[in-house]
């Protein structure tokens, strides 16, 4: 395990197993924006990269040593691997322990499965229960903090553009071609419209109930990462007029649908149909062969808060991804007790601020 700086690292990790967004240059960038210390690390072999970690680390409160540490989606190897994985494992809880960290916590793309579970395309990959088994037993915790969604859908961008069409729901198809008779268009965004997203952005959270961040958050991550070329979001309009949006992440031969925000107007002409749409096209033809729709339920059933954007997405015809989640090492016990306690009601203090906020300034704004 040793330290390296990130003016190569997109370059280093975009072969690794597991590649992803969350572990870029970038993302380092935007979190040191917002009180995170990127702290990039590598194992290699025969001076060859084979496992990378993207850690960020948090101090809990001034003037003490106390820390937490996050690797987003990380860290990045073949996780079948069995003397990697332990090296990289031990590795990691030592310098957890050094650095007074509290936690150290990991949510790599290790599989569990995919398709629903209890449906007949639904299959088991015995890798993601196996780690489960070797974290457990080192002492790691699922973790009662799921930063990012433990679920995701992946639509296959390998076919061609008709065969991916001809796979999706009839009325998806359908929708997406209603759209198009119904004169919406879409565009891509630059760095003027910015604004405009976050507007709708913040409009979407108040009307359908989700907590979000604030401008500042989401003005710097879009900014950053449509100046790598990281991104690009698309506008959807109705005669010129803005109605939806999407902000589209690529990286590694993987697109990431993070954002989508829509004004509620002209819902009949189904823009946000038209507007998934382009953004699959658009990825496809930029090389990707993953589009990841980046969230679906934690149960599959009408009582997951997820249940409805599922659906829409479900219409697409993806494949259901299912991942081991976020584990905690707790690095320090008895301090891990504590935080463990105490940050999920920080956190529902935190969201009900917020969502009240957001409200308040949507009814101004009307």
């Amino acid at each position: 395990m040793q330290t390296t700086d990130l003016a190569h690292w997109n370059d280093l990790i975009a072969s690794l197993p597991g590649a992803h967004i969350l572990q870029t240059r970038e993302w380092a960038q935007i979190k040191a924006r917002f009180g995170w210390q990127p702290e990039p690390f590598v194992w290699e072999e025969d001076g060859q990269p084979m496992a990378a970690a993207l850690l960020l680390r948090r101090r809990l409160l001034p003037g003490l040593p106390w820390s937490v540490l996050y690797a987003p989606k990380g860290p990045l190897l073949d996780w079948k691997n069995a003397a990697l994985r332990q090296r990289v494992l031990d590795d990691l809880e030592g310098y957890a322990k050094r650095t007074h960290a509290v936690l150290l916590k990991i949510d790599p793309d290790v599989r569990l499965g995919s398709g629903i579970p209890g449906s007949e395309e639904a299959t088991e990959d015995p890798l993601g229960a196996q780690v489960s088994r070797v974290l457990r037993a080192r002492g790691w915790r699922f973790s009662p903090e799921q930063v990012q969604f433990r679920n995701t859908v992946w639509l296959d961008l390998t076919r061609p553009e008709d065969e991916i069409l001809a796979a999706m729901k009839q009325k998806t198809r359908y929708n997406i071609r209603l759209a198009a008779r119904k004169g919406v268009t879409v565009r891509a965004a630059t760095e003027d419209d910015l604004d405009l997203l976050y507007r709708m952005y913040a409009e979407t959270a108040a009307r359908d109930g989700f907590v979000i961040r604030t401008r500042a958050y989401y003005l710097t991550a879009w900014r950053t990462m449509l100046k790598a070329g990281l991104a690009e979001p698309l506008i959807a309009e109705v005669a010129g007029e803005p109605v939806a949006a999407v902000v589209i992440f690529r990286f590694a031969g993987r697109a990431y649908y993070f954002y989508g925000m829509s004004t509620g107007k002209h819902r009949n002409k189904m823009p946000t149909h038209l507007l998934q749409w382009e953004a699959i096209r658009r990825a496809k033809a930029a090389g990707c062969t993953v589009y990841d729709f980046w969230g679906a339920p934690e149960t599959f059933d009408e009582s997951d808060p997820m249940w409805g954007v599922y659906r829409f997405k479900a219409g697409f015809r993806g494949q259901v991804i299912r991942t081991l989640g976020a584990w905690d090492y707790p690095a320090r016990q008895a301090l891990y007790a504590l935080f463990a306690r105490g940050v999920p009601a920080a956190l529902a203090a935190w969201r009900h601020i917020r969502m009240a906020g957001l409200r308040r300034g949507n009814a101004q704004a009307r």
